[in-house]
């Protein structure tokens, strides 16, 4: 089993920067793929980004590429989000996740922290 904590969420400026980080327990944390998802009020949950076991494999979502960029550091059980030119539609409760396999689906994921706020005010 896994647990993971979200950190590093807060109120931001239009344009500015944020660094999430998911902190996980066990050590089983290399084993899984690891992904960021959002929900904003009144809407549905959705995929960020998504990292492989060892971080060879990225995927986005076209909505943050070229400004999101997800990492993990194994040895401290840790994935970060690194969140650059944020816009206000970026403002959302966002969640880690891990998953068997490196993938853009919610449903296949098994352990979900319990998100952190970041709020964009333009």
């Amino acid at each position: 089993q896994v647990q993971l904590v979200e950190s590093g969420g807060g109120l931001v400026q239009a344009g500015g920067s944020l660094r999430l980080s998911c902190a996980a327990s066990g050590r089983t944390f290399s084993s899984y793929a690891m992904g960021w998802f959002r929900q904003a009020p009144g809407k549905e949950r959705e995929f960020v980004a998504a990292i492989n076991w060892n971080g060879n494999i990225k995927k986005y979502a076209d909505s943050v590429k070229g400004r999101f960029t997800i990492s993990r550091d194994n040895a401290k059980n840790t994935l970060y989000l690194q969140m650059d030119s944020l816009k206000p539609e970026d403002t959302a409760v966002y969640y880690c996740a891990a998953a068997r396999a490196i993938t853009i689906d919610l449903d296949r994921y098994t352990y979900w922290g319990q998100g952190t706020q970041v709020t964009v005010s333009s």
